[in-house]
């Protein structure tokens, strides 16, 4: 039988600054998580925006509240509402690109392509899927599937043998819980991420251990 209850939270939604939970507080979400996950300040931000989000994303205030995430901001700060001013004031310059063609699989879809002052980027796509919910659906060009309801590790790293079994080893010394460990990757022996939701916090030493590994890059940090 298929579960059709309906929580407090999906009548109401969350608590945020807009109208909308899927185009504003949702869209807040994804690009504070693209934030979290990206690697120093980005200098150039574009928004690629596609269905109901290409469609109505400056009526229902999907560009503030995009922007305003990648300033760091939750969906409830006000100062979303002042978001180009403030993405003015931190030197970040914002584009925005509207997409009506591609074919997504969602419509509340955004890719978020962040620049670095020093060159890097980085490239997530992430999905509103309502009452202020999101999943994240890629990483650069590997598709990946977390909801960063958790706090959720990233781990950028070779898909070589040994790889995910030295990260639950060092989850297991640190008595993390995990509550999802999945592997993305390119292909067999390319680039791949390691995503860990956790019901735990993470330590700093805890990522300084996986980061030593011989085939691991990157490691990202969402904390809730």
């Amino acid at each position: 039988m298929a579960n059709n209850y309906i929580g407090l939270f999906d009548v109401i939604g969350p608590i945020m600054v807009g109208p909308s939970s899927s185009h504003t507080s949702g869209a807040a979400t994804i690009a504070w998580m693209a934030r979290q996950i990206f690697s120093g300040k980005p200098e150039k931000v574009t928004f690629t925006l596609y269905g109901s989000f290409a469609e109505t994303y400056k009526g229902h205030g999907t560009d503030r509240a995009l922007i305003g995430g990648i300033l760091g901001f939750k969906s409830d700060d006000v100062r979303i509402r002042r978001a180009y001013a403030e993405a003015r004031k931190n030197w970040i310059a914002v584009d925005f690109v509207v997409d009506k063609d591609t074919y997504v699989s969602h419509p509340n879809t955004v890719d978020v392509f962040m620049t670095g002052e020093d060159g890097h980027t980085l490239l997530i796509r992430g999905e509103s899927v309502g009452g202020g919910r999101v999943r994240i659906r890629r990483l650069n060009d590997i598709e990946v599937d977390f909801t960063g309801e958790y706090s959720t590790m990233i781990i950028g790293h070779k898909d070589k043998t040994g790889t995910v079994a030295y990260i639950t080893k060092c989850l297991a010394e640190d008595e993390v819980n995990v509550a999802t460990l999945k592997l993305f990757r390119e292909g067999k022996g390319l680039k791949a991420f390691t995503v860990v939701e956790t019901d735990s916090s993470i330590s700093d030493d805890l990522i300084e251990r996986i980061m030593k590994y011989k085939t691991v890059a990157s490691v990202d940090l969402i904390q809730v």
